[in-house]
This record gives C-alpha cells, structure tokens and sequence, in this order.
C-alpha cells in the first residue's frame, strides 16, 4: 500500500466518523422535528413537549465553563452498547414510586433548551442524565434536595460514607461574607465562624438549577420510549 493510498483510506475514515458523530447529530439536534402523541400507544394526542423548568441556558454554560463534562455523561446508551439502563436510577428510577419503571435511552429532547447536548467524554463520575430525580429519591431524602447539591458542589467529601468520591470541590462558585443580621436561607453549614456564612453565588444557583432540571420522571411517547428488555 503506497503512502498516498494510506493517507486517503485514513482520511476518508475520518471524514465518515465526524459526519456520524459531529454532524449529523449536530443537524438532528438543530432540527428536531415535533412528536405526535397517539392514543393508542401514549394515551393522549397533540404534540409532545419535553418538561424541564430551571436556569437550563444559565446553567449549562456554568456546567461547560467549569468542565463539568469532562467527569460526568449526560448519555443513557441503548442496551447493545452498553448497561446504562441496568443501573436502576442512572436511565430513571426502577421503582419510581409514581409511575413503576421509569429507567429509558437518552433522546434529543432531553437536551431542551441547551445550545448543545453535553454527552460528556469520561465517566470519572457517575452519568447525570437523572441527577434530579435521584437527588430527591435516594440521596436527600426528607431534605432539600438543591441544599445536598450545594453541599456536594462545595465540598463533595462533606459525608464521611463520601470520602472516596473523586469529584473536584468548587468553593470558587460561593461567596464568604459577614453575617449582618438574620443568616441567609442558602448559607451551608460549613466554617467555624459564625459571624461569617458562605452562599452560594449566581453561578452556583444557576448550576444547581441546571442540575435539578436533569429528570426523567415524565412520560414519553412510545416512540421515544426504549427502556430496559421487559421480562
């Protein structure tokens, strides 16, 4: 094989891997095209409208800014390349209490309202595609759910069962100053001055928006449904 014919076979494998994993998402992402409910499948009809509520804008250019995406996926895989959906509140909650088996792949419309879909490139964290709901169902049971991930993002050791979590803190995004009066709502309960709280900033409120917007507790249309294999 001449030099020159090696040069266009690893060109030519290059040019078919950045269309199947930068393009043509990229053009799908910029133009998803509205799912119709049926009401034979999905019980309902009219157009499918992806819920999510919270700073998602603000929030995800916190969360890219601060490489946030370099540790952690937004990416529930399909069985065949791999077994997301077997880890029962990464896709969803096995047994959500609400609706049973909410565990399913990512799609497009669960990066609604992002400029781009932050799959991630590494797992040194757990994926986050379902950070929301299992806040609230496992991790900060009977407790304010945003509160836990402030005191996560502060200082992600802040548990003792916790010592081992590898995540970076960001004592950066909060802000130390005087207590002047009544103690803020948001302070967290860290530091040994108590004439002195720390709040969280704009930028951390916006992050942990962001995250608590990462749920997949809402009904999809059977069309975009592939949960784990039914047994």
């Amino acid at each position: 094989m001449s030099l020159r014919t090696f040069i266009l076979g690893l060109s030519a494998s290059f040019g078919v891997a950045w269309l199947a994993i930068i393009v043509v998402p990229y053009v799908k992402m910029r133009n998803l095209a509205p799912i119709m409910l049926s009401e034979e499948t999905d019980g309902a009809t009219g157009v499918f409208y992806p819920k999510r509520t919270g700073r998602i804008a603000n929030g995800a250019e916190v969360y890219a800014q601060n490489g946030c995406y370099l540790c952690h996926t937004q990416l529930i895989r399909p069985t065949y390349a791999g077994h997301d959906l077997y880890r029962p509140d990464w896709g969803g909650l096995a047994a959500d209490p609400d609706r049973g088996d909410t565990r399913r792949e990512t799609n497009a419309f669960d990066f609604s309202g992002e400029k781009f879909a932050q799959i991630g490139v590494s797992r040194m964290g757990p994926d986050l595609s379902n950070i929301g709901r299992r806040v609230e169902a496992i991790y900060a049971v009977g407790q304010d759910p945003a509160t836990w991930l402030y005191k996560h993002l502060y200082n992600p050791r802040f548990l003792p069962q916790r010592w081992e979590s590898t995540c970076p803190p960001f004592p950066f995004l909060f802000d130390e100053r005087k207590v002047k009066g009544n103690r803020s709502e948001d302070a967290l309960p860290f530091g040994n001055d108590p004439s002195v709280e720390i709040v969280p900033s704009p930028d951390a409120k916006a992050l942990i928006s962001y995250l608590m917007s990462m749920k997949k507790d809402q009904p999809v249309p059977a069309i975009l449904n592939f949960g784990p294999p039914k047994k």
